[in-house]
């Protein structure tokens, strides 16, 4: 059996083909909840905004002015750190299956270059040893350096998540009425 043969390629195409339409799909779907998230914020808003103009409009004088302007402003806090959970919702759940794929599809690669390694070991001519042991070491090293890109991506995420939910909950804490 020939590791580099017509069939074993193709077989690679294909599946780097599929890899790629799944993360595309991935990312469209994310888009697709984002897309969906800005309408139905912008539906609200413009609902909001409606019932507030009346309320304004209804104002006698300028001090129950000020006090309609001024109960807008929790409910408009409150609204949009709503949406930011939100849209950090849709972003990390993209982010995790397409680091999911991403992490599935690496390892198929391995699988399938330690697979040729082990064909080219038992079919190799002689003296190739170094060059085999040296294949193995940069697949080893590859496989370190994506395990570090994987671990550093998750603490970016995760510190990402933490500063969002800090924001929002100062910003509970802000636009909360004090009485």
């Amino acid at each position: 059996m020939n590791a580099l043969g017509p069939e074993h390629i193709s077989t690679a195409q294909k599946a780097a083909f599929d890899g790629f339409f799944d993360l595309a799909s991935k990312l469209f779907e994310g888009v697709e909840k984002v897309v969906a998230l800005n309408v139905q914020t912008a539906k609200a808003t413009l609902a909001d905004t409606s019932a507030n103009t009346a309320k304004t409009l209804l104002a006698k004088d300028p001090n129950e002015w000020c006090a309609v302007q001024a109960s807008f402003a929790a409910p408009c806090a409150e609204q949009a750190q709503s949406y930011g959970r939100q849209l950090l919702e849709i972003v990390s759940s993209v982010q995790g299956e397409c680091l999911q794929l991403a992490q599935a599809s690496y390892e198929e690669h391995n699988l399938r270059m330690q697979r040729l390694v082990d064909e080219v070991t038992r079919s190799g001519p002689a003296g190739s040893e170094a060059m085999i042991a040296a294949w193995k070491s940069a697949i080893t090293s590859s496989q370190t350096w994506s395990e570090s890109l994987q671990r550093t991506a998750q603490q970016t995420a995760d510190i990402a998540t933490r500063s969002l939910k800090t924001a929002t909950e100062a910003g509970s804490t802000i636009a909360a009425p004090s009485h």
